[in-house]
C-alpha cells in the first residue's frame, strides 16, 4: 500500500504560500507517520513532523519555542531534503532570558520582517502563554496584537528555484482553538486553523510493521502470519494514538508476548488486566448450560437458545469483533415478568459464578435530558466532575462484566446517543477525559416496547394480547420496536448496531405459569424448612393457593410472586409470628371455607 501523508499536513502544505500563521490543534501531543525513504514509513514527534515539512518547501530555519526550553533551533531528520541554512534569527539566550510573551513579542516582530530565505517558529504549548484568554495581562496583550498586526503585513517571498512564494511562518500549536483570542484567530483571513485528527486506519497499517517488528515471532514469521498480526493489531487499535500503540509494542517485548498473540498484548494495554476472563470460561458449563437456564427462565425456549449462541459466540470469537465493540449486544423485548431480567441474571452466574456480579442501570433513573451526565460524568467546572460517571467508573473498575440497562424505553433520547456510541466504538470519554472500553462486556437492554401502542386518537392500548400465537407477538412486537426507533425516536443507527439479536420474550401461558408457581412454591416451603419451620399444605390450601396465584396472568411471574406473598407469605409470616414459633416446630396449613383464608395449626 502506498503511503499517503496526514490530510493536516497536505493542508498546510497547500496553505503555506496562501497564509501567514497557522493554529494546530487536535491531536497534537502524537506521533506522526512520516516516510523518510520510499517505501519506508516510521513515527516521529509531531513538531519534528512539521519542521521536517516546513524544510522540504525551502524554509532556511525552523525555531521551536515553548515556556520550559526556551528557543531551539531544529533540524532537519529526512536524508532526501537539502537545506539552504538562512540567516539566522537573532534569539535570546542564557539562563536569564525570558521564557514568556515578553520573549516572543520581539522575535515575532524580527520574524515577520526576515529578509532572506523564508524562516519558521513554532509555538509551541502556545495554549499555556495565557491564564485566561479572556482576560489576558498587559504583556499577552501585547504579543497577540502584535501576532495580529504582522500577520496582515507579513508578505510572501519567493524562493530560488520554486515558482511558489513563501511567508516567514508562525505556527501556533494549542490544545483547543479557543485558547487563543478569538479577536486574533476568527475572521482572520491570514490565518488558517488546521485540525490534526487521530490516526486513522490507514496510517496505523502503514506503522504497524514498525511496531510489531519488536514482538517476538514477527521477524521470522510467514507473510501470511505477519499479514494476520498486523490485521489483528490494526483492528483492536482503532481509535487509539501512536503514542498509545507504541506502548503496546513495548507491553508486548516486555510481558514476552508473541506476535501471534498481539490481541492479547491491545487488551491488557486498554483494559488493564493480564488473564482474560473469556478464555478462562467453563465451556463445558456453558455447552451444558441449556437446562440450567431453562429451569430459572421457564418458557422462553427460543430466547434462551439465542441468548446462549450469543454467549457461545462471545467466547470463541467466530465472526470476529472489529475494533473495540463489546464482546455482544443483546435486547430482550417483551412483557413484564416474563423473565428478561432473570435471564440476564443467570447468563451472568453462569459466565462469571455470581449472578449480582453484573452492572446494572435501571433507566426510569435517567429520563431528564442532563441525566447522561450521571453515566460518564459532569464536564470540568461542574459540580463532581471529580467523582466521574456511574457507568464509566463501573466498567473501569470491572471491564470484563454483563453490563444490564432495563427498561431503555424509559431513558432520555440523549442517553441513546451514548450507547450508539458504546454499540459502534465500544468505547466512552468520561467527563474528566478518560476512555472507557467497552471491549470485554456483554451488553444487555431490556424494554417493553411493543407490548402497547398508541391508537389514533393517541390512547395506549394492547398491542398484543396473550390469546395471540407466539409469531403473531413476535412480529407485532418486532414490528412497533422498529418503528419507535425509526420515527419516534429518529434513532434507526442503534437498531442496525443491535442487528438480529432482538430478542422477543413469549407471554406466560398457563402451562408455564404452573410451573413457575410449583417453583415458587417449593423455594418458599424449602427455605422456611431451611429456619427450622415445617409447614404442610393440605389439599384445599393447595388449591386456593394455585387458584388465587394463577388467576391473573398479565404480570408474568412477577406477578405470582406477588400473589404469593399476599395470600402466603405475609399471613403465614404474621400468625408464626403471633403464635410465637420455635424453630423445630411444624405446623399444618389449612384453607377455612368459612372465612376464605389460610389458618395455621400445630401439627
Amino acid at each position: 500500500m502506498t503511503f499517503s501523508e496526514p490530510r493536516w499536513l497536505q493542508d498546510l502544505r497547500r496553505f503555506l504560500p496562501l497564509k501567514s500563521q497557522f493554529v494546530l490543534t487536535g491531536n497534537i501531543r502524537d506521533l506522526q507517520a512520516t516516510e523518510i525513504s520510499p517505501g519506508l514509513v516510521t513515527s516521529q514527534r509531531f513538531d519534528q513532523t512539521l519542521a521536517n515539512a516546513l524544510f522540504s518547501h525551502g524554509y532556511g530555519q525552523v525555531v521551536l519555542f515553548n515556556q520550559v526550553r526556551g528557543f531551539q533551533p531544529m533540524a532537519c531528520t529526512i536524508p532526501s531534503i537539502n537545506v539552504t541554512p538562512a540567516g539566522g534569527l537573532q534569539l535570546p539566550s542564557g539562563n536569564n532570558a525570558p521564557q514568556g510573551p515578553e520573549a516572543l513579542a520581539p522575535v515575532v516582530a524580527q520574524l515577520v520582517r526576515h529578509e532572506q530565505a523564508p524562516v519558521a517558529l513554532i509555538i509551541d504549548f502556545a495554549s499555556r502563554l495565557t491564564i485566561r484568554p479572556e482576560g489576558l495581562s498587559p504583556a499577552e496583550h501585547q504579543l497577540f496584537t502584535q501576532a495580529l498586526v504582522l500577520s496582515h503585513e507579513a508578505r510572501a517571498r519567493p524562493i530560488e528555484g520554486q515558482s511558489k512564494s513563501f511567508y516567514n511562518t508562525i505556527v501556533w500549536v494549542v490544545e483547543r482553538e479557543g485558547d487563543l483570542p478569538d479577536w486574533m484567530v476568527v475572521g482572520n483571513p491570514r490565518l488558517r486553523v488546521i485540525n490534526v485528527p487521530k490516526p486513522d486506519q490507514v496510517v496505523r497499517r502503514a506503522l504497524a510493521p514498525s511496531f510489531l517488528r519488536a514482538i517476538a515471532g514477527f521477524k521470522d514469521a510467514s507473510d501470511d502470519q505477519r499479514a494476520a498480526a498486523v490485521d489483528d493489531f490494526v483492528d483492536g487499535t482503532d481509535g487509539l494514538l501512536l503514542l498509545d500503540l507504541n506502548a503496546i509494542s513495548v507491553l508486548g517485548r516486555v510481558e514476552g508476548i508473541n506476535a501471534a498473540h498481539i490481541a492479547d498484548a491491545v487488551r491488557r494495554y486498554k483494559v488493564g488486566v493480564t488473564e482474560d476472563p473469556w478464555q478462562r470460561l467453563d465451556r463445558s458449563k456453558i455447552r451444558n448450560a441449556d437446562d440450567l437456564v431453562r429451569r430459572r427462565v421457564k418458557g422462553q425456549d427460543l430466547a434462551v437458545t439465542h441468548m446462549l449462541d450469543l454467549v457461545k459466540r462471545a467466547v470463541t470469537g467466530v465472526g470476529g469483533k472489529r475494533g473495540n465493540r463489546p464482546r455482544g449486544v443483546a435486547f430482550l423485548a417483551g412483557p413484564t415478568g416474563v423473565g428478561k431480567t432473570e435471564l440476564a441474571k443467570t447468563i451472568t452466574s453462569l459466565l462469571f459464578g455470581d449472578e449480582s456480579a453484573y452492572i446494572r442501570f435501571d433507566m426510569s433513573e435517567f429520563s431528564a435530558e442532563h441525566s447522561d451526565q450521571r453515566l460518564i460524568g459532569a464536564p470540568p467546572g461542574y459540580v463532581g466532575y471529580d467523582m466521574g460517571g456511574e457507568l464509566t467508573n463501573a466498567v473501569r473498575e470491572k471491564p470484563f462484566s454483563v453490563v444490564l440497562f432495563d427498561e431503555i424505553e424509559k431513558a432520555h433520547p440523549r442517553i441513546l446517543d451514548k450507547f450508539l456510541q458504546i454499540l459502534d466504538d465500544g468505547v466512552l470519554t468520561s467527563g474528566r477525559g478518560d476512555r472507557v472500553y467497552f471491549s470485554e462486556t456483554l451488553i444487555i437492554f431490556t424494554s417493553n416496547l411493543g407490548i402497547y401502542r398508541s391508537d389514533e386518537s393517541g390512547r395506549r392500548i394492547a398491542n398484543v394480547v396473550p390469546e395471540d400465537s407466539y409469531d403473531t407477538m413476535h412480529d407485532k412486537v418486532l414490528s412497533e420496536i422498529r418503528d419507535h426507533f425509526k420515527l419516534v425516536l429518529n434513532r434507526p443507527e442503534i437498531l442496525n448496531r443491535i442487528g438480529e439479536n432482538i430478542i422477543v420474550f413469549d407471554f406466560i401461558r398457563p402451562d408455564v405459569a404452573a410451573q413457575i408457581y410449583d417453583q415458587m412454591l417449593s423455594s418458599i416451603l424449602d427455605d422456611l424448612q431451611g429456619k427450622g419451620y415445617t409447614i404442610i399444605l393440605d389439599e384445599p390450601a393447595r388449591a386456593h393457593l394455585r387458584e388465587q396465584c394463577l388467576r391473573d396472568l398479565s404480570n408474568g411471574g412477577r406477578g405470582i410472586r406477588n400473589q404469593l406473598e399476599v395470600a402466603l407469605v405475609n399471613p403465614l409470616a404474621r400468625q408464626l409470628f403471633d403464635q410465637d414459633a420455635q424453630s423445630g416446630q411444624s405446623f399444618a396449613l389449612m384453607f377455612q371455607q368459612e372465612s376464605g383464608r389460610l389458618a395455621l395449626a400445630s401439627a
